[in-house]
C-alpha cells in the first residue's frame, strides 16, 4: 500500500493591528506537533503548516511556518489536491482587524476601538473542495461541546472531528471525544497528547483501509 500523504496544521495564528501588536489565542501547538510526529512514524510524506510556537520541529516532517490566517489558508490550499489526509489541529483566529496601522499606535486617554472582520474559514473551504481526502477537524469549546462539535462536523463535511474542552490549550494531556461522520462517538480517557495522536492515527488508518 502506498504511504499516505498527510497535511497537518498546528498552533495559533496572529492577526496584527499595528506593526507590533496582534490578537491571537492560547494554542501551544502541542497537539498538532504530536500528530505530525505520529504520522511520520508511518509515512515519509508529512507536511506541518504551523503558526508561531516554541516547540522543536518534529524529525523528518516538512515544516511550513506561517503567522496569519491568510498565510495558513494559502499554504494549506496549495497542497490540498495532492493530500490524502488533512488534520486541522490549528487554532486559527476567526477574526482579524479590518485595518492595520502602519506605525505603532500610541497610548492616549481615548478609547481604542478595533473593527474586526472574519478570516477565511479554512476548514469550511476544504470541505467544499473535498474529493477523496480524509478531512479531520478539531473543536475546542467552553460550553455545549457535543452540540458545537456535531454542527461543525456536518456543516464542514468532515469525516471526523476531535472535540475537547478549551482548557486543553496549555496542557500536556488531553481528554477528547471523537465524533465520526457515520454517527459513531468514541470518548477517550485523559492521556498525553502523544497518546491521543497515536489513537487518532489508528482511527485514520482504519478509515483509509475500508
Amino acid at each position: 500500500m502506498k504511504p499516505l500523504c498527510f497535511l497537518i496544521t498546528a498552533g495559533p495564528t496572529r492577526e496584527f493591528f499595528d506593526p507590533i501588536r496582534y490578537i491571537s489565542n492560547r494554542s501551544s501547538g502541542k497537539m498538532g506537533y504530536a500528530i505530525a510526529a505520529a504520522c511520520r512514524k508511518i509515512s515519509p510524506h508529512v507536511t506541518l503548516v504551523t503558526g508561531p510556537v516554541t516547540l522543536p520541529e518534529p524529525a523528518g516532517v516538512k515544516c511550513v511556518p506561517v503567522t496569519t490566517a491568510a498565510e495558513m489558508a494559502r499554504e494549506v490550499f496549495r497542497r490540498y489536491a495532492k493530500t490524502d489526509v488533512v488534520i486541522m489541529a490549528a487554532a486559527v483566529c476567526d477574526y482579524r482587524p479590518r485595518r492595520v496601522a502602519s506605525k505603532k499606535l500610541k497610548k492616549t486617554r481615548q478609547r481604542l476601538v478595533l473593527e474586526l472582520e472574519p478570516t477565511t474559514d479554512i476548514l469550511l473551504e476544504l470541505g467544499k473542495r473535498k474529493r477523496r481526502q480524509i478531512l479531520i477537524g478539531f473543536a475546542a469549546e467552553t460550553d455545549e461541546l457535543e452540540r458545537h462539535a456535531l454542527d461543525k462536523l456536518r456543516r464542514k463535511r468532515l469525516d471526523l472531528i476531535v472535540a475537547n474542552d478549551a482548557s486543553a490549550f496549555d496542557a500536556d494531556t488531553n481528554c477528547v471525544t471523537l465524533f465520526f461522520a457515520d454517527g459513531r462517538v468514541e470518548r477517550l480517557p485523559e492521556m498525553s497528547k502523544w497518546k491521543v495522536a497515536r489513537q487518532l492515527l489508528q482511527r485514520i488508518l482504519d478509515s483509509a483501509i475500508r
